[in-house]
């Protein structure tokens, strides 16, 4: 049986979306002479389809990336394994479930004596030549702390934690001396439609060209069908969801990767009655207004014009 990975067309002949199956995920080395023990597998970028992102999927094992700048901005969320971030000459020892924002410019490197793997976003996308990466050096030799989110000195990272997404949790008061991130926006769910978002990297953490994000379906949940002035990727962590995009129906599973361009229709449909989530990013950022364009309301003021030209003829 062929595998579905593979970029789609729309009718214009433009990029629309793209389908990495899990299976289809090949890592391979990456930045020779200046990491060890580094593997990766560029899913989204330009030479895929992408204008504005690359997403990867980054392996490092007992091994280092060398400190370096870029000229674009990236994002990283941790799926596996305590990989130490130097951000900035700071150290900061990493777990599953943290995330953060390198703004442009700022130099950081990894370190890891074990198994580590995360996601990586860049915006915008890379330079296929990687004229801009600039390299500093070996990683700093700074003392290595663990991630306290609590620390108003912390601009740059973030950790989500076990039931930080529960909507019924976040109905209650939060005690003074609780052990998490004081109640803010920084702690927010966007609840819709079976439906619950939690922002991750914005410009809360000085991201100000793309965004990333958590998003979770309850049993049923569904996002009618929909495109927006900017591109989104799809990493699948928990469960099964159908995605509906340019017409063409697919199944998502856990470590697979879905991507939609500018003006790509897609809808998502949770049919097997289990809960899903999914790590999704966006770039650009989304604008203040007119983020979602759903194709149901121009449908109703279609409907309704066309009421009202029969009304006013007869």
């Amino acid at each position: 049986m062929s595998s579905d990975t593979g970029t789609r067309e729309l009718a214009d002949g433009r990029p629309g979306y793209r389908l990495v199956r899990r299976e289809d995920v090949e890592l391979t080395d990456a930045l020779p002479g200046r990491s060890s023990g580094l593997t990766t597998c560029r899913v989204v970028g330009g030479e895929l389809g992408s204008t504005h992102m690359a997403l990867t999927i980054v392996s490092l094992v007992d091994g280092h990336v060398d400190e370096h700048v870029h000229s674009f901005e990236t994002s990283f969320y941790v799926l596996e394994g305590e990989p130490v971030l130097y951000l900035d000459g700071r150290g900061v020892s990493l777990t599953p479930g943290a995330c953060g924002a390198i703004p442009v410019g700022v130099p950081h490197a990894f370190r890891t004596d074990a198994p580590a793997r995360w996601i990586e976003m860049a915006s915008p996308r890379p330079r296929s030549d990687a004229s801009d990466t600039f390299f500093l050096g070996p990683p700093p030799a700074a003392a290595v702390e663990t991630l306290d989110v609590r620390d108003p000195r912390n601009r740059n990272l973030f950790l989500l934690t076990d039931g930080e997404m529960d909507v019924d949790r976040l109905k209650q008061g939060l005690e003074l001396r609780a052990p998490t991130v004081s109640a803010s926006m920084a702690t927010a769910v966007l609840a819709y439609s079976g439906i619950a978002v939690k922002m991750l990297v914005d410009q809360r953490l000085d991201a100000q060209l793309h965004t990333m994000f958590m998003v979770a379906y309850q049993p049923n949940a569904l996002v009618h069908p929909h495109d927006h002035p900017f591109e989104e990727s799809y990493y699948i962590l928990e469960g099964e969801v159908d995605v509906v995009a340019d017409g063409d129906r697919y199944t998502l599973r856990p470590g697979d990767v879905f991507w939609t361009a500018t003006g790509c229709v897609h809808a998502f449909y949770e049919m097997r009655g289990e809960p899903v989530r999914w790590l999704e990013t966006s770039a650009p950022g989304p604008p203040a207004r007119h983020s979602y364009r759903h194709e149901r309301d121009w449908d109703y003021l279609r409907e309704q014009l066309q009421a009202n030209a029969k009304v006013e003829v007869a």
